[in-house]
């Protein structure tokens, strides 16, 4: 395990928000400027998972745990190949890292890939501001990259909004790949990578099922040359109102009457192809602590949630669509934010959050297994 030299510790750093609002500290990780949608995550945990997750694309994320590092940063815990954040905001990173599985510091590894980020700023105001005013566009700013205020606010207020942000292509496979069944093969499943996280084929290879992981831009030629038992639509980053290709081929699969299952930005998609709207929320659910309830069972689960854009879909009945009836499945109790939906008249879900759950909670991990009772279902 290395320790980090903390060089850059007593590097000035500036946060600077689209509305004007400052927030002064050090530097942390690389030093210089990066540029992004301001968003907190609520996890006292798994900030490794956060970090490496490709829904966070072109976000500067704010951790609201207050000491952030304190178990380094592992070879086993990478949700995809790198760092996705645009920046990463703590109060007070940890001296050093204390857990056996630890091959080096959190700021050596921001360091290592080029993210830019601040420490030693008041996180508990600043999202306290986002949730009154919302998440906005920010830049972070130290060394050689400080200027004048005006300067830096006029830089980030130049940078493109996060609504109508088309970035699943970014960050998805390039080329297929398969993630092989654990133990006897059951089931065949394409997986549309629209910003997977490693967690998920895993999960649903634990069950017996090969999956085909597939680029976004694959077509229903693509996944139906797999000879596939269920298709799988991934989470990702971006504005659901810009993935028209994906409702395209969300659209092909229902009518073939597939089994299907969406997870998060997958359930974007699934109510655009349903006909309903999406909307970018305030300040958006991230962390591992959010409660929702399943609303066929009436339990109540603490979830993983990385999502700014949610589905408009009644909540007070079921609606009459294309493809039969739907309605909404599951949903966010601290404000009943659409969080599932599901046919009635053929074998199709999603949620909105992660039920893959690295680094936990594992409460929501049932989903995989209805999705297997759909194939089954379909295969009988």
């Amino acid at each position: 395990m290395t320790t980090s030299t903390r060089g850059t510790a007593r590097v000035p750093a500036v946060l600077v928000l689209e509305d004007g609002r400052t927030f002064r500290g050090r530097a942390y990780g690389a030093v210089g400027e990066t540029f992004g949608e301001a968003v907190f995550s609520t996890g006292m945990t798994g900030y490794q998972e956060t970090l490496t997750d490709p829904s966070y694309d072109r976000q500067i994320v704010v951790a609201t745990a207050p000491q952030i590092g304190n178990t380094g940063w592992n070879d086993e815990d990478d949700e995809s190949a790198r760092i996705w954040v645009s920046g990463y905001v703590v109060r007070d990173p940890a001296r050093v890292p204390s857990n056996w599985r630890a091959k080096r510091s959190l700021d050596d590894e921001l360091e290592r890939q080029g993210v830019v980020g601040i420490s030693g700023i008041d996180t508990r105001a600043l999202t306290r501001h986002l949730r009154e005013r919302g998440s906005m566009r920010a830049g972070i700013f130290s060394g050689e990259a400080l200027a004048p205020e005006a300067d830096l606010l006029a830089r980030v207020q130049a940078q493109p909004q996060m609504k109508g942000a088309s970035l699943y292509e970014e960050v998805a496979t390039k080329e297929a790949y398969v993630v092989p069944a654990v133990g006897e093969k059951r089931f065949t499943v394409a997986a549309i990578d629209l910003g997977i996280k490693g967690m998920t084929p895993h999960r649903m290879a634990e069950r017996g099922i090969e999956v085909h992981v597939l680029p976004a831009t694959a077509t229903a030629d693509d996944v139906y040359a797999v000879d596939p038992d269920g298709v799988f639509f991934s989470n990702g980053p971006g504005d659901p109102a810009t993935a028209d290709g994906p409702v395209a081929l969300m659209t092909a699969v229902l009518e073939r009457r597939t089994p299907l299952f969406g997870i998060c930005f997958g359930n974007q998609i699934l109510g655009r192809a349903l006909g309903f709207g999406t909307y970018k929320l305030k300040y958006g659910h991230r962390g591992i602590n959010q409660p929702v309830q399943d609303r066929t069972t009436g339990k109540v689960e603490v979830t993983a949630h990385n999502h700014g854009f949610a589905v408009d879909a009644p909540l007070d009945k079921v609606s009459e669509t294309k493809f039969g009836r739907a309605e909404v499945s599951h949903v966010c109790l601290n404000d009943n934010v659409v969080e599932g939906l599901q046919l009635l008249d053929q074998p199709a879900f999603s949620v909105q959050y992660h039920p893959e759950a690295a680094a936990g909670p594992h409460d929501a991990a049932y989903l995989f297994d209805r999705f297997v009772s759909l194939m089954e279902g379909q295969r009988a």
